[in-house]
């Protein structure tokens, strides 16, 4: 067996049920807050796109995609974000952000240089594993600014930027869902340039926001006058924007030189998107419809649990994204625990998304709670969260 294996970390949802065995819980209904799996319903024009479309089954996809897909890729993001000179070259549908993210690393680090990967702490498991498996040292990012909440990117020594390979940012962060600014987006592009590292930019959570949309790390190049968007590269998905989990479909924009390297790899990876997923994507990515409606049961959500628990727990809306990511009473674990046993509520300890560094876990003293089920749930979610606290 490859012996990499070795140095994964136990996945949070493995450690979570290690942390709930032989828990006896009430009879309430459970209500799960901690996987971030949207629970809206798939939107009826990219169910009907599937029907329509089965008989592309007896095809064998191809890896770059079908051409129509690519080109609807391009104007989504001309229309997203303030994009010129972006071409078909300069996308790649992928079979879903986490395979994409995960699959990156593999191509593009060169394993004789030793390299390090950077990423912000807390983080999405994935950009961690990636890492080790092909060959590189995670280097985690400790938090700053006044939230705690920001990768703190001045706290990286010059030998480091010099060592590292590959940049991962989250930028709506999961599980914070803090953003990056322009101008930090801009730095970390000179810093690449100085160097020569790779900066792959993962914004699932982008489409998921209150009133502004946030920035991109393409759209900070455009406004560079860099439209190569040379080192760059940023992964979407249609899981979270358009509530598509099962059909695995995102996409990977950016560096057209980096790209086609990256589809080399993925020929002889075999991960191509089945044809049908491709022309229901299509539809997806054309209609923005659903995804205000979408932002609009988001926004209803916020409002009702936050009013629910804004006099027992230090919590506020994230900046962007759909989670909750307050400070907890005491320790993030016995906290998810006794919730769990005593309201059958699960929510997601905090240090399980994060790594110790220094003797500091900064997730730790945390919870992350998804508010992806419907408003009934979340609220009655939050009722007995409220009366959990005021029980201790």
């Amino acid at each position: 067996m490859n012996p990499d294996l070795d140095l994964l970390h136990p996945y949070p949802f493995e450690k979570l049920a290690q942390l709930f065995a032989g828990l006896e819980t009430p009879t309430l209904s459970p209500i799960a807050l901690s996987i971030g799996e949207p629970q809206h319903p798939a939107p009826a024009l990219v169910r009907e796109a599937l029907r329509q479309h089965a008989a592309e089954l007896c095809r064998y996809p191809t890896t770059a995609g079908i051409p129509a897909l690519r080109d609807t890729i391009v104007d989504w993001l001309c229309r997203r974000y303030p994009l010129r000179q972006l071409s078909a070259d300069n996308v790649l549908p992928v079979t879903g952000t986490r395979e994409a993210l995960f699959a990156f690393a593999q191509a593009v680090l060169d394993r004789s240089r030793a390299p390090l990967v950077l990423m912000p702490n807390p983080f999405y498991q994935i950009y961690e594993g990636a890492a080790l498996l092909a060959g590189g040292t995670p280097v985690y990012l400790p938090c700053t600014g006044e939230t705690g909440l920001q990768p703190d990117f001045d706290a990286v020594s010059d030998d480091t930027w010099a060592r590292c390979q590959l940049l991962y940012l989250c930028s709506p962060g999961n599980p914070t869902g803090a953003l990056l600014d322009i101008a930090t987006m801009q730095r970390l592009i000179r810093l690449a340039d100085e160097h020569d590292f790779i900066i792959a930019s993962d914004e699932c959570y982008s489409e998921i926001y209150n009133q502004t949309p946030p920035p991109g790390l393409l759209e900070a190049c455009a406004d560079m006058g860099r439209h190569d968007y040379a080192r760059c590269t940023v992964f979407h998905s249609l899981s979270k924007r358009s509530n598509l989990p099962g059909l695995r479909s995102g996409f990977v924009a950016g560096d057209a030189a980096l790209l086609k390297q990256f589809l080399r790899y993925r020929t002889y990876h075999g991960c191509a998107m089945p044809p049908h997923h491709q022309l229901a994507s299509i539809a997806a990515w054309n209609d923005e419809a659903h995804v205000d409606e979408n932002r609009r049961l988001y926004r209803e959500k916020f409002a009702a649990v936050l009013d629910i628990l804004g006099d027992t727990l230090p919590v506020s809306a994230p900046e962007a994204g759909f989670y909750l990511w307050p400070e907890t009473p005491m320790d993030d674990q016995a906290f998810a625990r006794e919730l769990k046993r005593t309201q059958n509520v699960t929510v997601l300890p905090g240090s399980y998304l994060s790594r110790e560094v220094d003797g500091v876990n900064p997730g730790a003293g945390r919870v992350r709670m998804a508010l992806v089920a419907t408003l009934d749930e979340c609220t009655e979610g939050a009722e007995r969260i409220r009366t959990f606290l005021r029980g201790r």
